[in-house]
């Protein structure tokens, strides 16, 4: 997604300020890096499935927005990114929340290139390709969970669409008449982001300027890491 780090950095606290500090590589930036400095690692500097092949040094803190996603397999993603995090550094991941972003809707309806949807933990989820990110930063050797949390800035849950109850009859007439009357009515000038909210369904809420419908997980590496 394209500048989701500029968006959070607007809405985090003094815990993400004070892990992002030393040396840091920034996984899947694109052109938003999340600090000046960071070393940037995206298409132009290799396959972020198989980082390990392309970055061969440790860092204070390894960061990943809305990337994850796209991996081949996130458990081995993930380990080799964590491989890269200095002993007592961060690994900061970004992902979007599966009920919020896809709606309930697989393969995504707003990004074909997702091969996961994620949640913090659920005991079962609507999406054949779920993974919980607890369970992810738990397996992590050595590691310590300081944060995991949903960021819902400016949702509006009144808008959503639940992806399992969308194949009716009524509903897809309903769709239909909307993108009608969007399309139109763009035609005449009207405000785009206000027509989206009014007749698009489902809507990618995160087009908006300042809204958020991601997880953010943070892990330490202990201290100690033989090997590391």
């Amino acid at each position: 997604m394209a500048h989701e780090s500029s968006k959070t950095k607007k809405v985090w606290g003094e815990l993400e300020r004070s892990v992002l500090r030393g040396e840091g590589i920034d996984i899947g930036c694109g052109a938003d890096p999340v600090l000046p400095g960071v070393m940037p690692f995206d298409l132009a500097q290799g396959d972020a499935n198989r980082i390990v092949d392309h970055v061969h040094r440790q860092f204070d803190f390894v960061y990943a927005s809305h990337c994850l996603e796209h991996m081949r397999d996130p458990r081995d993603a993930i380990a080799q990114w964590w491989s890269l995090v200095k002993p007592g550094g961060v690994l900061f991941v970004i992902v979007p929340d599966e009920d919020l972003y896809e709606q309930g809707f697989w393969p995504s309806r707003f990004n074909r290139d997702h091969k996961w949807t994620f949640t913090i933990a659920k005991r079962a989820s609507w999406s054949p390709v779920s993974v919980n990110l607890l369970d992810l930063a738990r397996a992590l050797p050595g590691g310590e969970v300081l944060d995991i949390r949903l960021f819902d800035t400016a949702y509006d849950r009144g808008l959503q669409v639940n992806g399992q109850r969308a194949g009716t009859l009524a509903f897809r007439s309903r769709r239909a008449a909307g993108r009608v009357a969007y399309g139109l009515l763009r035609l005449l000038g009207f405000d785009k982001q206000a027509l989206k909210r009014t007749f698009v369904r489902p809507l990618d809420q995160t087009d908006f300027p300042d809204t958020l419908a991601q997880i953010q997980c943070i892990v330490r590496k202990s201290a100690a890491q033989p090997g590391s």
